[in-house]
């Protein structure tokens, strides 16, 4: 496995603005959970939002790699791990982002939830026609593909072929156990609140009170660089999106809420023999340090794979050689 600093000219040089110019923003009606005609979307009422679809001749078109972004910084999560796989073995690759990011509207009145973003998933996913696919999550999307498990898991046992049936799955940092979470008070517990909100808004247009709200995310040891902090302001600020930092913020508190259903342990124990689970931490994860140990004691004699890497809990920027190396390795 050949590795390059996580600083390389091929894992830095994306910017936010040309990220997002590589995609498209597709009609979503949330209520009928369907990708619409243009034509209708006009009159629909509906939503848009941004996905990029990479495909290459000679690939199955009915088979991609999905990538579901992270809290809070988008499918811009991906940017540096894109380029890698890219350069080494292109494989068809879907980027999803959900209603509240990046390029997506961002209504103020909207139940942001888990089950709503599985629902964008499945429709852009038909959307596209994806029969097959390996799911690779960041952060919060954990909870995300554990509903899309939960679905295809109910689907087979009512003898109903899911239209798109995930095959692998690797977790990234995410929470898997209600029992697992410990993100400090000054991050998520605060931003849901009235001062969080604040906070939010302000960091829409303050380059020093963003910082001081997403810096923490990255090791000490990494370094994260203005230019590239830069870059993460560009991808989460679009369309007023700072303000996702408080609407999202309580996703902890829904997990809890639906511990039974999005418990990675069952759905492992019930689908492990069908779809292939990988697990990847970080050795210095300020949000989830609890998770990738429970996951060990819990899921890994049902096969699963569970490695940790030396980082922050915003591994996809700091260790993109590694990660790339791993998808592309579980993708053969």
């Amino acid at each position: 496995m050949r590795s390059i600093s996580s600083h390389s000219s091929v894992a830095s040089l994306i910017s936010a603005k040309e990220w997002f110019s590589g995609g498209e923003r597709l009609p979503y009606d949330p209520v009928t959970k369907k990708i619409l005609h243009p034509d209708i979307a006009a009159h629909s009422g509906g939503f848009f939002v941004f996905n990029k679809f990479i495909t290459y001749s000679g690939q199955n078109p009915y088979k991609a790699i999905s990538f579901l972004p992270g809290f809070p910084t988008r499918s811009y999560d991906w940017a540096k791990i894109d380029a890698l796989i890219a350069e080494q073995d292109p494989l068809n690759r879907l980027y999803v982002e959900y209603i509240g990011q990046g390029e997506s509207d961002k209504p103020e009145d909207y139940p942001y939830s888990t089950f709503e973003r599985a629902d964008l998933v499945e429709a852009i996913w038909k959307h596209h026609q994806i029969e097959s696919t390996f799911v690779v999550t960041f952060d919060y999307s954990s909870l995300v593909v554990m509903e899309l498990l939960r679905r295809q898991q109910e689907k087979t046992e009512k003898g109903i072929k899911p239209t798109t049936v995930v095959t692998k799955v690797l977790l990234i940092n995410g929470g898997y156990f209600t029992d697992g979470h410990s993100h400090p008070i000054f991050t998520t517990p605060l931003l849901k609140t009235f001062l969080g909100k604040r906070g939010s808004i302000r960091a829409q247009e303050l380059d020093a009170v963003f910082n001081g709200m997403i810096k923490g995310m990255w090791s000490k040891k990494y370094q994260v660089t203005e230019a590239e902090l830069a870059e993460v302001r560009d991808a989460i600020r679009r369309r007023n999106g700072a303000l996702f930092l408080h609407y999202a913020a309580g996703f902890v508190d829904e997990h809890k809420a639906n511990g039974e259903r999005l418990n990675l342990l069952p759905i492992v124990e019930k689908m492990h023999r069908d779809v292939r689970f990988f697990i990847v931490g970080s050795d210095k994860d300020q949000f989830e340090p609890k998770q990738v140990r429970l996951a060990k004691e819990r899921v890994s004699k049902y096969g699963v794979g569970i490695e940790v890497l030396s980082g922050g809990h915003m591994i996809t920027m700091e260790q993109p050689q590694l990660l790339a190396d791993r998808i592309l390795e579980i993708a053969k």
